[in-house]
């Protein structure tokens, strides 16, 4: 069990939790029981693909050396430290869209402020790679804007999946003929929208840290605002623990709307989110127009990034959504605290769309019959996901226990 931080003021209610439980996406509920029991993923960095999906009209001028990046076995933060170098330029001058896992084959854009448009002398070759660590420049263009942080698309994923097993050593062919009925429904309605397990950190760590920020916050005296001025936004560096809490909050609120089978068909006083878009809009009631659209996919009803004006929702909606916070008392503290920051009140789509998804199992190598591969229990999936999803929510919904 997770313990709570040393200056986080005593609570009966929450020395009972289970901060590791409670942040385990892994045994959050799903609408279809997964049809694999277990299986292992991410055996070698090709089992793992992520390629950025970004459209960009370039310019060929400008003072924004743009590059498209392979890298294997280091992090986006990493390759963005080891470019800063080479082209000797500060870290702020190297902009990238999103963050891509270490253990995996990925492709991304960085881009490099070049106010000189002088590229240095010797090619981008760092010396000091590890033996399971590779990195390539694909491609590179000269642009008049910085790659900004969220700016591609979507992410296209393709993930191997290895030792596959059901429950009672159920056959091979029983097991596929599951798994793609599966997903093939899921092709049709998404999944639920769960934010990963990397979000709250190892053992729901982010959490931990949250909660003692939020407990020498509370500590501090209260000074009145000046006038005419706008309250401070939260510092950087407390920006990651301020969204695993309002993730953590997300998370049992989407699991509380798949237990009651609302997930993806709306309650009244829902807020909608537009397919494919950042809009939103509220509906009192639902209606026959309203459920056709769901049905479609037009539209995925949504919930409450927790924070202040989270005024849209009404109704059963807004009932939910405070019963489960109320429910449990390390939800009410981190609820508590975001108020306390005057973190503004978003909403997140409920819904995981999947687009793209295919599937294939693998032919094996029979002459190796000790091989776990040589049973053809081996899958391949294909799928892409907006950004700021996670490619472990449809892992989740195929797999019950996933093992790297």
């Amino acid at each position: 069990m997770t313990t709570l931080p040393n200056d986080q003021p005593q609570d009966p209610a929450l020395e009972s939790i289970d901060i590791n439980a409670m942040t385990d996406s892994a045994a959050l509920p799903q609408p279809l029981p997964p049809p694999i029991h277990d299986a292992r993923y991410k055996s070698c960095a090709t089992d793992f693909i992520v390629h950025e999906c970004m459209d960009v009209a370039f310019t060929g001028e400008g003072e924004h050396l743009w590059l498209h990046i392979q890298k294997v076995g280091m992090n986006t933060a990493y390759v963005a430290k080891l470019l800063s170098e080479w082209a000797g330029i500060t870290l702020r001058d190297v902009g990238y869209s999103g963050l891509k896992d270490r253990h995996a084959l990925t492709t991304q854009w960085f881009s490099l402020r070049i106010p000189t448009r002088q590229l240095p002398e010797g090619d981008f070759a760092p010396s000091d790679l590890g033996a399971e660590e590779r990195i390539e420049i694909l491609d590179q263009q000269w642009h008049n804007k910085k790659l900004n942080r969220g700016a591609h698309r979507a992410n296209q994923f393709t993930i191997t999946l290895r030792a596959l097993n059901a429950e009672a050593d159920t056959p091979i062919e029983t097991v596929r003929q599951a798994v793609d009925a599966h997903l093939a429904v899921i092709a049709q309605q998404g999944v639920p929208n769960y934010f990963g397990p990397q979000r709250f950190g190892h053992g729901g760590n982010n959490i931990t840290e949250a909660l003692a920020l939020f407990a020498r916050a509370a500590q501090q005296p209260v000074t009145p605002p000046r006038k005419n001025k706008r309250k401070r936004a939260p510092r950087e560096q407390h920006a990651m623990q301020l969204s695993a809490a309002r993730s953590l909050i997300f998370n049992h609120i989407l699991a509380a709307r798949v237990r009651d089978g609302s997930w993806n068909t709306g309650l009244a006083g829902e807020v909608f989110n537009l397919a494919g878009s950042g809009s939103i809009f509220a509906s009192e009631q639902m209606d026959e127009a309203l459920r056709a659209r769901l049905q479609a996919g037009d539209i995925h009803p949504t919930g409450v990034m927790w924070g202040v004006h989270n005024d849209k929702v009404s109704a059963d909606a807004a009932k939910l959504e405070r019963m489960v916070v109320i429910g449990n008392p390390l939800l009410t503290r981190l609820a508590d605290g975001l108020l306390q920051q005057d973190i503004k009140a978003q909403r997140r789509a409920l819904r995981l769309p999947i687009e793209s998804l295919s599937w294939q199992w693998l032919d094996t190598d029979n002459k190796t019959p000790q091989s776990l591969e040589a049973t053809g229990k081996v899958l391949v999936v294909d799928f892409v996901l907006p950004t700021g999803s996670f490619a472990t929510s449809v892992l989740a919904s195929i797999v019950q226990h996933l093992h790297l």
